[in-house]
């Protein structure tokens, strides 16, 4: 069997969970036609209806720079009826440049943006409710791998690598980090506040009445991480972020935040602050709508790829912007972006008090 055939039917079978007759959107670039076939022909040999879109180079690019305020603004009623009606939604990315959005107008991007939320609000409460299936995954090209710092056939080998694709039975294998994870999230949706100690970091906050989730690799592909969203205006104290993060295409690291009853309250960046400004400018982003930490070994090297990067096993991660509805996270903004530290040279977390992870393994 070709790795891309199991691929394929990884995020069919087990991803996706995709039943006769469930209505499927594919969503990627004409670089990834080798895997879209070999998915389109799994999901049909399922009895999926199945539907695809594969974007061109530079298409969102053509748009932001040429589209006039109206057209900012539209919402296609192709892609509300996809979102509000299909059963499974699979976004391949296959990016041609990560640059390619580097120098959009942000004025025109927040227009966009704005234009978007609802939707995208009815996207994460379909997913929440179950109602939608949703598997984002990686199709190696020569972009990303350059992002990373590899050939590209090393960046495919850390690819596959990191889903599994090389074990015998990848389905089987992602099952049993699903049981294993969840030992570790039915302790932590026992405890009511979590304490993050480690390099520059000292932050804490309360997690009661809110949901631990075990992302187990059926929404992301790869996967390998718990998380939650914190009690908004619980978070409390200083927390640094020693993994280079990407914002639209534009690098940022060195990332510091203080807090103060839940609201970032100062914040700089080693590199790029110009773009921490931007965020931190937009609705929602100086507070937090996520906290986990990132449990796939299998990734161990920052690749500048936030699917990847926030899985890495030993590491932790908070979202500055929209929570997930599914957590009990209650704050809403156009941006939700991940900012990940390592925990692996002396870091520890604590929960209600009690010492359970350090040094990048939990101990309970």
């Amino acid at each position: 069997m070709t790795i891309l055939r199991k691929y394929a039917q990884l995020l069919v079978n087990y991803c996706l969970e995709l039943k006769k007759g469930d209505k499927l959107f594919v969503q990627s670039t004409l670089l990834a036609e080798p895997l879209v076939r070999v998915v389109f022909r799994e999901a049909i040999k399922m009895g999926a209806h199945v539907e695809f879109s594969l974007d061109f180079q530079e298409r969102n690019k053509i748009f932001m720079d040429h589209a006039r305020e109206d057209q900012l603004q539209f919402v296609s009623p192709v892609n509300e009826m996809i979102i509000k009606t299909f059963d499974a939604y699979l976004y391949i990315r296959a990016p041609f440049n990560l640059k390619e959005d580097s120098n959009i107008d942000p004025s025109k991007r927040k227009i966009r943006s704005e234009a978007m939320h609802p939707l995208n609000q009815i996207y994460s409460q379909r997913t929440a409710d179950g109602y939608l299936s949703r598997t984002l995954c990686q199709f190696p090209t020569n972009a990303s791998a350059q992002e990373a710092g590899m050939s590209l056939e090393e960046y495919k080998d850390f690819v596959f690598n990191a889903c599994h694709l090389y074990d015998d039975n990848p389905g089987e294998s992602w099952q049993r980090i699903r049981k294993d994870q969840q030992k570790i999230v039915d302790y932590l949706n026992s405890v009511q506040n979590i304490r993050y100690l480690g390099n520059k970091t000292d932050i804490s906050f309360s997690v009661e009445g809110r949901t631990w989730i075990n992302s187990d690799g059926r929404v992301n592909m790869p996967s390998g991480e718990v998380f939650t969203g914190p009690v908004e205006e619980s978070v409390e104290g200083m927390v640094h972020f020693d993994y280079p993060a990407i914002y639209l295409g534009r690098e940022v690291s060195g990332v510091s935040f203080e807090v103060k009853n839940g609201k970032i309250e100062k914040w700089s960046a080693e590199k790029g602050q110009e773009v921490l400004d931007e965020v931190m400018s937009l609705k929602g982003a100086r507070y937090f709508g996520e906290a986990a930490i990132g449990t796939n070994y299998n990734i161990q090297k920052a690749t500048k790829n936030i699917l990847f990067d926030e899985k890495i096993g030993g590491s932790i991660h908070m979202a500055v912007g929209q929570s997930y509805l599914q957590t009990g996270g209650k704050n809403e903004s156009v941006v939700h972006w991940d900012l990940i530290s390592d925990m692996k040279n002396g870091g520890q977390i604590y929960a209600d008090d009690r010492l359970i992870y350090e040094n990048g393994e939990f101990l309970i």
